[in-house]
């Protein structure tokens, strides 16, 4: 019965629409697909760079800008609102085969192959006339819905407003949008936020009604060219090490946001794969996975320009200037390593860098990470996922990064040892579905605790294990402040930055080069938004053991009995496979460290020992100590110190505006959630401790998803502090909010929006991209 009433709404729905297109054809001819780039506009016209851009970036964005944007409606380019809407979800977490692959640029050219991968169009593609570019383009109607339904006047919306970011998804076409009108008047763009400035819906009403058309997009100027003929050269030199070393550059910056720094700064470019060399046209190679085939025989690396709009969650700026050519020369060109042959790309062993790589040295490809190791643990939180909770939920919400140091003796040792561990560290590759999760489980404990075994006999073959002290971690080469990192982790998603921000954690990873590169491999270059459930599940598997590796190689800094209290705390109530795993000698057996420790708390002394020891590296521009106002750090110092109930109440990622006779200044109020342990992949919420939740206050912008806006003035910062230390209930909280909160139906929401991205933009001019407002809370 159920399948007969799913097959007539099914019928409904199709006869619908057919009548819709038919409706519209008569009306105004026959839909084509087409380009809408044109040579010049009339002196009246809305341009689109000057006139209609900076209103898209600055109100569409914030929702339509990564791959998760409702409907794949990806509006950070023009080229993203010409191919426009597809009601297929890109991120499936139960997916049983591969998701067509829809990334822009990518895997279709043109507006015509869009429309044949499932996207139907936002403008009118019937015969251009005002009318015509009115009543047949769904951004018209849908701002017009707006207009003519703004927000209600409450302070929390109502429920039919659907804000799960696992909603359905609605993605009305032209010829159905007055059914959609109709069932939901009040959803009309943007979504459940205030409606725009009348001069702004104007301007993009306008630009509609006149067909939607723009010039090209300007050329780049000649000032690069140089810098990018430079570049290209060195990364398609013929040598079969050059070509090897290019393949593993590309490898690890295919996601990443690259600029000449002695050009423009707000400038970026991409690195891909071409079928074409430096000085002709970009013919790009498009992949799964940039270790994928390129069904080429000779592969070119080339500079291509960025054009869409910069977005934080999948900005990742990353500089190439004359400092990075001359460490890429030595860590590569300059080095005592021949290349005999290229290493295939075969599916089996091309996602593994410790195979493909092999004739590369391993302290090289080490510094590489390391230069920018930020950059490098940020790809696997970032990238183009924008929904990480495959990842992420398999880390703490708040630890620090530290790295064992590249200097250590045995390189040519440690290069033999990983050739021999090839197997051991294969990572999963599998795209077929997997329903056995307890053996696939075993099946990478067994592989990890192989590995472990072998690492521990190596080490103590090299004199190391006995004789373990402070020496053995990096500190960045005294200038570089990559050495220590803090991830902050907001359920699906999370922040890297640079340095030891807020208390000192639960939990912190030391990181080796192996962890490093699998951890990448895993993670950015063989991760698949795309992929299946068996994918998805097998890298939330794999990730686990990498962590535990991480965790346990900062537990070997600790003396034996510190050591297992340690682990014990952090994995409450896991089962036993888990505890007999994290309890396992193999881990550290042997390991002493030669650490000179006090006190009853040893883990506070290693913290200090490490803060005091990278004191020259560490940036501090997102440390409390930065506040130059010695009342207003104090105050807001204060939130450090909760835990339980208050923290529990508030969003997981709050910016707070605190207006000071200077101006405002910005902080990040971030939600420490516990859990008695990160190691279940489907009891997530039985871990919950939320007596045990914790509050850490940093100045600056932290989080590409912000979950609320507070502003507070100077004098008040202390009753705001006050007041958030007695919250017991979510009425208190309301009651907050009614007083400092600035809520996404507040009117003011938008001004209140522009001013935190023009501090964002003033603070950090490289790093600077537009928040995303899909995680705003409704309370």
């Amino acid at each position: 019965m159920k399948s007969l009433q799913l097959l007539i709404i099914v019928l409904v729905v199709s006869g619908c629409a057919a009548l819709g297109f038919a409706r519209f054809e008569e009306l105004y001819g026959e839909s084509e697909p087409r380009d809408r780039v044109v040579a010049t506009l009339p002196s009246t016209s809305i341009d689109y760079w000057s006139d209609v851009k900076p209103i898209v970036d600055n109100r569409c964005i914030v929702c339509h800008g990564c791959n998760d944007a409702p409907c794949q409606l990806k509006m950070s380019s023009i080229e993203g609102i010409v191919r426009g809407a597809n009601v297929g979800g890109v991120y499936s977490s139960a997916r049983i085969t591969e998701g067509q692959l829809t990334r822009l640029y990518e895997d279709a050219q043109t507006v015509g192959e869009w429309r044949s991968r499932g996207f139907h169009p936002v403008l009118n593609e019937y015969s251009s006339s005002p009318v015509a570019n009115r009543e047949a383009s769904v951004m018209y109607k849908i701002l017009q819905l707006k207009q003519a339904n703004p927000l209600p006047d409450v302070q929390k919306l109502p429920a039919d407003f659907t804000l799960s970011l696992d909603r359905k998804q609605m993605c009305p076409t032209a010829e159905g949008f007055d059914r959609y009108a109709a069932n939901h008047a009040m959803w009309g763009m943007p979504y459940a936020l205030p409606g725009l400035a009348s001069a702004e819906q104007d301007v993009l009403m306008r630009w509609v009604e006149q067909g939607a058309t723009y010039t090209p997009r300007k050329p780049l100027p000649t000032a690069f060219e140089p810098e990018i003929d430079r570049w290209e050269a060195f990364l398609n030199g013929s040598s079969l090490q050059q070509q090897l070393v290019s393949r593993y550059i590309y490898e690890h910056l295919s996601y990443a946001h690259l600029y000449f720094p002695n050009i423009d700064e707000q400038q970026f470019f991409t690195i891909v794969r071409s079928a074409t060399p430096p000085g002709e046209p970009v013919q790009l190679i498009a992949t799964r996975h940039p270790f994928n085939d390129p069904g080429v025989e000779r592969v070119y690396y080339r500079l291509q320009e960025y054009v869409s709009a910069i977005v934080d969650k999948t900005h990742m700026p990353y500089a190439l200037n004359k400092q990075r050519m001359q460490l890429w020369q030595e860590l590569f060109v300059n080095v005592d390593h021949t290349v005999t042959e290229l290493p295939p790309y075969a599916e089996a062993g091309a996602s593994n860098p410790f195979v493909t790589f092999a004739a590369l040295p391993v302290n090289s490809r080490y510094r590489f990470m390391l230069d920018e190791a930020r950059f490098t643990i940020m790809a696997f939180i970032k990238g183009p996922v924008c929904r990480g909770e495959v990842a992420v939920n398999v880390i703490d919400d708040h630890f620090w990064i530290f790295f064992v140091s590249p200097d250590r003796s045995g390189a040519q040792k440690l290069e033999r040892f990983l050739a021999k561990q090839a197997k051991s560290l294969q990572l999963p590759d599998s795209t077929d579905p997997v329903y056995r999760v307890v053996y696939r489980w075993k099946m990478y404990q067994k592989q990890q605790m192989a590995f472990l075994q072998a690492k521990t006999q190596f080490l103590s073959e090299l004199g190391e294990s006995k004789r373990l002290t402070l020496d053995a971690l990096w500190y960045g080469d005294g200038s570089n402040p990559n050495a220590a990192l803090t991830v902050f982790r907001n359920f699906d998603n999370a922040d890297v930055e640079q340095g030891l921000l807020g208390p000192p954690p639960k939990t912190s990873w030391v990181v080796d080069y192996s962890l490093l590169e699998r951890i990448h491999y895993l993670l950015v270059a063989g991760y698949d938004v795309y992929g299946n459930l068996g994918h998805q599940l097998d890298t939330r598997l794999y990730m686990d053991f990498l962590r535990m590796e991480g965790e346990s190689n900062f537990l070997l800094f600790l003396p034996e009995q510190a050591r297992l209290s340690e682990r014990d705390y952090w994995y409450r109530n896991v089962k036993a496979d888990v505890k007999a795993y994290v309890s396992s000698p193999t881990l550290d057996k042997g390991i002493v460290p030669d650490i000179p420790y006090t006190t009853a708390n040893p883990k506070q002394e290693l913290y200090a020992m490490l803060h005091q020891r990278l004191a020259p590296v560490l940036s501090s521009v997102h440390d409390m100590s930065s506040v130059s106002n010695p009342p207003l750090r104090d105050q807001l110092g204060r939130l450090n110190e909760l835990s339980g109930g208050p923290a529990t109440l508030l969003a997981e990622d709050t910016l707070l505006q605190v207006n000071t006779a200077s101006g405002p200044e910005y902080f990040s109020l971030l939600r420490n959630t516990a859990y008695a342990n990160v190691a279940s992949v489907f009891s997530a919420q039985k871990n919950r401790l939320p007596d045990e939740d914790t509050l850490t206050i940093v100045p600056g912008i932290i989080g590409s998803y912000p979950n609320a806006y507070a502003v507070v003035d100077e004098q008040d910062v202390a009753a705001f502090v006050d007041a958030i230390s007695k919250l017991e209930a979510e009425s208190d909280y309301a009651a907050l909010w009614d007083t400092y909160g600035v809520r996404r139906t507040d009117p003011n929401f938008w001004p209140h929006s522009d001013a935190v991205h023009a501090s964002f933009r003033k603070a950090d001019p490289v790093g600077f991209g537009m928040l995303d407002y899909n995680r705003l809370e409704n309370r």
